[in-house]
């Protein structure tokens, strides 16, 4: 019985041995895959309203000490994962430029069919040894709007149906950074008064991404005293298209947090 179970062991593993050879790897090539950067985007999105020759461009880099014969650029529109190849990449580091009308038409979609707020998805492969390797630098090229800094400010309803504010504020544009903005009102129509701030917002001109630093809006918190020195902090995008941002506040005091909470600032 003991012979006969060896026996049965040893073609066991013979069985794994061959199965083992035959088997692919999943996870495909290894020791051969670098890892490209993508960095300096600017500008970030198609213009909706010029979908033909509108841009983004960007910096593709490799680590220090790391070296590939070429790559390719391949896009996707929405959720489809097309990964069509878009443009060529002869050495590192490369600046890319990609117009809107060329990924489209390498997509095979109408230009008609896009709209504000899809997004394409940029992916670089590179090429080590002849073989390619799928890494996970990418881009997301959302189509919104051109920015136009005369629609960034003015007067503003802001709401948050959680944190339970509904009334108007006034955002100020700053008079050198084109890009950064001053919010006056939060606390006041929260039933305070605002003897400190405002809340300085600075839009991200590639993305359109907001960041708003911890800033104390009001020193008496008088519907919850004593507690004093109620601030905020967030990130948010801004919509180029309305002049609208959507923010997520995380809203403090000197001792404490009142938790984060979603805003709507939407011209009036």
């Amino acid at each position: 019985m003991k012979k006969i179970k060896i026996l049965g062991l040893i073609f066991t593993l013979i069985i794994v041995i061959f199965s083992c050879d035959k088997l692919a790897d999943p996870a495909g090539p290894r020791g051969t895959a670098v890892v490209p950067a993508i960095s300096n985007v600017a500008p970030g999105i198609f213009d909706s309203k010029n979908l033909v020759s509108s841009f983004v461009q960007f910096n593709v880099d490799l680590a220090s000490g790391e070296q590939a014969d070429n790559g390719i650029i391949v896009g996707s529109y929405s959720t489809n994962g097309e990964r069509i190849k878009i443009a060529d990449i002869a050495a590192f580091p490369a600046t890319v430029k990609l117009v809107s009308g060329d990924v489209i038409r390498a997509l095979g979609i109408s230009a008609a069919s896009v709209k504000n707020g899809d997004v394409f998805t940029l992916e670089v492969l590179t090429t080590v040894n002849g073989v390619t390797t799928r890494s996970n630098a990418s881009l997301k090229v959302v189509v919104a709007c051109a920015f136009d800094s005369n629609l960034i400010a003015g007067s503003y309803r802001a709401k948050s149906a959680t944190w339970g504010v509904d009334g108007n504020v006034t955002i100020t544009k700053d008079i050198a950074v084109p890009n950064k903005v001053y919010v006056a009102g939060l606390e006041a129509i929260d039933g305070l008064t605002e003897d400190k701030g405002p809340l300085p917002m600075t839009i991200n001109l590639s993305t359109y991404a907001v960041t708003a630093p911890k800033t104390t809006i009001a020193t008496d918190i008088v519907w919850d005293s004593p507690q004093k020195n109620i601030a905020y902090t967030g990130t948010g995008t801004y919509n180029t298209c309305t002049g609208t941002y959507t923010m997520v506040f995380t809203i403090t005091y000197e001792a404490g947090s009142y938790g984060a909470y979603t805003f709507t600032l939407t011209r009036n």
